[in-house]
Order: structure tokens, then sequence, then C-alpha cells
């Protein structure tokens, strides 16, 4: 993981928001771990369930699902 002074975000905030888009990023002060920052999708990856069941299915999983069974009920 790659590691940044909080006073990098001042001197090479692009440098430093490029690489936790491509990957999360450790933020220090004095030396110190304090901070991670990361993109939505590392995030969402990390705080989102794993597991659904129908009743607390997001409607895009649910429609990936039911499109994957219909596929195979038609036999493709």
């Amino acid at each position: 993981m790659k590691s940044y002074a909080f006073s990098d975000l001042n001197r090479q905030s692009g440098e430093v928001l490029d690489a936790a888009l491509a990957a999360p990023v450790m933020l220090q002060k004095r030396g110190k771990p304090k901070l991670v920052m990361m993109s939505v999708e590392a995030y969402e990856r990390l705080t989102y369930p794993r597991a659904y069941t129908i009743e607390n299915s997001p409607p895009e999983i649910l429609a990936e699902l039911l499109e994957g069974l219909n596929e195979l009920i038609d036999g493709k």
C-alpha cells in the first residue's frame, strides 16, 4: 500500500488522489498511520453484504439472478 504524509495532500494532491483511485492509500501524520483513502468502489466492496436474500437483494443483483434463471429454464 502506498503511503503519503498529510502534507503531501497540499503539495501533491493530484498524485495522491490518482494513487487512491487505483488502490487504497495510507495517510500518515508525524509518521503514524491515521487514515486510508480509497475509491468508492473499493469501499463498497468492503462494506456491502456479500450474500443477499430475495428480500434484501439490490435490484440490479436480483435482475441478474432472474436473467440467469430464465436462461437456464430456456436451455441457453
